[in-house]
């Protein structure tokens, strides 16, 4: 179960700059650090047609609230080898701090064989 609009939300955008359009089909996983400062995988998703994923953030409790520090990993390499181009980036890990005071976080990346670059979206 996902969170709700009143909910936090986490959504990114890729988007492939060799071609100029959006990168569909491209596997992210969502990790949580945890207390213990290990990773732990909180879900996965593809991006669809349009290069989205509208929520990766699964619901929880709340006694245990979405905040905390998380990172995104794209598996580059899986899309561009299914478009025959190699990449210089096996996979692309984008770390980052949800908060008390935001509800929504938007994570876009643009990528290129062999380059990529992120920005806190809205």
């Amino acid at each position: 179960m996902f969170l709700s609009a009143t909910e936090y939300q986490l959504s990114t955008h890729v988007l492939d700059i060799t071609s100029g359009q959006p990168a569909p089909k491209v596997k992210v996983e969502l990790y949580k650090l945890e207390a213990n400062q290990q990773w732990k995988k909180v879900s996965e998703e593809f991006t669809e047609e349009n290069g989205r994923i509208g929520d990766l953030l699964p619901y929880e409790k709340a006694e245990n609230r979405a905040f905390g520090i998380y990172k995104l990993k794209f598996f580059t390499k899986d899309y561009y080898t299914s478009h025959k181009i190699n990449t210089f980036y096996p996979f692309v890990e984008v770390s980052f701090e949800l908060s008390k005071d935001q509800k929504h976080y938007h994570v876009p990346i643009t990528l290129s064989p062999f380059g990529y670059s992120t920005y806190r979206g809205s």
